[in-house]
């Protein structure tokens, strides 16, 4: 296989949850999965797991809130592949819940860094390697809990988020990539029980069910 044939899957947020389990499914499929994440040992182990189900894996440890550091991998990506066919933005920050009248200015700043900048930031660095793929498709996550009591930060910077992702979603109808928004079930996740520490998590989905559930129209 060329590398021009071979299919290529960037996700974001790939060392735990749902980042991670769609990371796996990917690699299942016939994918070579870049996987970016902050936490290397997450990294680590999903790359464990990818490589004994025989599947291949390019780990980027990475802080998506630097401004370089997308660019570099990017620049990777394009010398070795020249393309992405499928972008995975599942990176997301949960900062503490607060009143919105006692919300932390520093944890406001990291969320919106983390949710609205750094989105704005993949879509521009990826948005080339899309476009270079045959059928280039980028996938991002609504959350319905974003307008919750408590949730003042992250439920701002989550409809900045989808309100930046809906608008490059209609500029690119006719230009490509295809973008999708998709919304998960709750799951039993690190970032919901930081929002939920009491709820029993045996109701929760499992978020490999997840990932087949979201992308079972997209790998058709």
């Amino acid at each position: 296989m060329t590398k021009t044939e071979q299919k290529i899957a960037l996700v974001t947020g790939a060392s735990r949850g749902l980042g991670s389990a769609i990371a796996e499914l990917l690699a299942q499929r016939d994918f070579h999965i870049i996987a970016l994440a902050r936490t290397v040992g997450g990294l680590e182990e999903l790359d464990d797991r990818i490589q004994a189900a025989g599947g291949h894996a390019t780990l980027a440890p990475v802080d998506l809130t630097q401004e370089d550091a997308l660019r570099q991998i990017c620049r990777g990506i394009h010398d070795r592949w020249g393309k992405v066919d499928l972008l995975v933005h599942a990176a997301i920050h949960a900062p503490p819940l607060a009143p919105v009248a006692h919300i932390d200015e520093r944890d406001l700043d990291k969320t919106l860094a983390t949710n609205v900048r750094a989105t704005a930031r993949v879509i521009a660095n990826m948005e080339p390697l899309l476009k270079a793929a045959d059928a280039g498709q980028a996938v991002f996550f609504n959350d319905p809990a974003k307008a919750d009591k408590f949730h003042g930060a992250y439920g701002l910077s989550k409809a900045a988020q989808l309100r930046l992702v809906r608008t490059w979603q209609n500029e690119a109808t006719k230009t490509g990539p295809k973008v999708h928004i998709l919304t998960p079930n709750p799951m039993a996740t690190a970032t919901r029980a930081r929002f939920y520490p009491g709820e029993d998590r045996h109701m929760l989905a499992k978020p490999i069910a997840e990932a087949e559930r979201l992308l079972a129209d997209l790998l058709k």
